[in-house]
């Protein structure tokens, strides 16, 4: 009895071990599999959300608008064939961007996997005028750097800040042109004033640019409400604006039927109509 028990056990101690070693197999077995199916499951995440998108039309948004649209700006893109995100290529927008009259800067950034963002600094006006174009007048407006340009908008509202200059010697509006460099004084002198809290402008209707020889020239203002003309020289600033409206009442005063007040060379003179 004891030699048979003792061979039981002898028998059966392999099998123990056996099937021990098959379940430790099926298990090794189960988590190989099922790591490789999270491997196959976050390969297919990150081709269908990373790498998809890469190969999709780029999503483009814009800020910084305030004359353009969004959907303006992106058909000027459009010569770029940019079918996708990789395709997209930074420097060309921002050429393309940057060649338009009315855009002073750019900054195009690309985000993965799919985003575009342009960030467009439009040129402010700080004086307008009026160009002959195809037989009819056009409102042109200029910035502090004396760059004309149309942001595609009508006359700006008569709210003082912008004023009209005429008789710059342009003729035509082209792509990024400036104004005559002799000129930009006056248009820096204007963008002062017109950062003064006071609203200088509201008070002149036109700002008139008069050549004179030898490249010189003179300002002729125009007084809103009036038909007396101001001559003075070339310095536009708070302290001549307002010894012109000091003069401008006190002569109308007494002479209402002056049609002209000449304020340079340092004397007072008018001429009635």
């Amino acid at each position: 009895m004891s030699d048979y028990m003792v061979s039981g056990f002898k028998e059966y101690a392999p099998v123990t071990k056996k099937t021990d070693t098959d379940s430790a197999k099926k298990i090794r077995i189960i988590k190989i599999t099922f790591a490789v199916l999270c491997l196959l499951l976050a390969v297919e995440v990150i081709i269908y959300k990373m790498a998809v998108p890469c190969l999709d039309s780029p999503k483009v948004t814009f800020s910084g608008l305030h004359y353009y649209s969004a959907h303006e700006l992106a058909q000027s893109l459009v010569s770029m064939n940019a079918s996708n995100w990789i395709d997209f290529d930074v420097s060309q927008a921002a050429s393309i961007l940057n060649s338009i009259p009315g855009i002073e800067a750019v900054t195009v950034a690309k985000r993965f996997p799919d985003k575009i963002y342009i960030d467009v600094k439009e040129r402010q006006a700080v004086a307008m005028t009026f160009l002959n174009e195809n037989g009819r007048s056009v409102p042109v407006q200029i910035d502090k750097n004396g760059v004309l340009f149309s942001a595609n908008t009508e006359v700006p509202e008569r709210d003082g800040t912008v004023p009209i200059v005429s008789g710059l010697p342009v003729e035509h509006l082209s792509g990024g042109m400036r104004i005559p460099a002799k000129y930009l004084t006056l248009i820096e002198q204007i963008a002062h004033i017109r950062s003064l809290p006071q609203k200088y402008f509201a008070a002149i209707s036109e700002i008139c640019v008069v050549p004179k020889e030898y490249g010189n020239y003179e300002l002729v203002l125009i007084p809103v409400n009036s038909h007396t003309r101001v001559l003075t020289d070339r310095t536009l600033n708070e302290e001549a604006l307002q010894y012109m409206m000091v003069v401008l009442d006190v002569v109308n005063s007494i002479e209402p039927d002056v049609s002209e007040i000449d304020l340079r060379y340092g004397a007072v003179s008018y001429r009635k109509r």
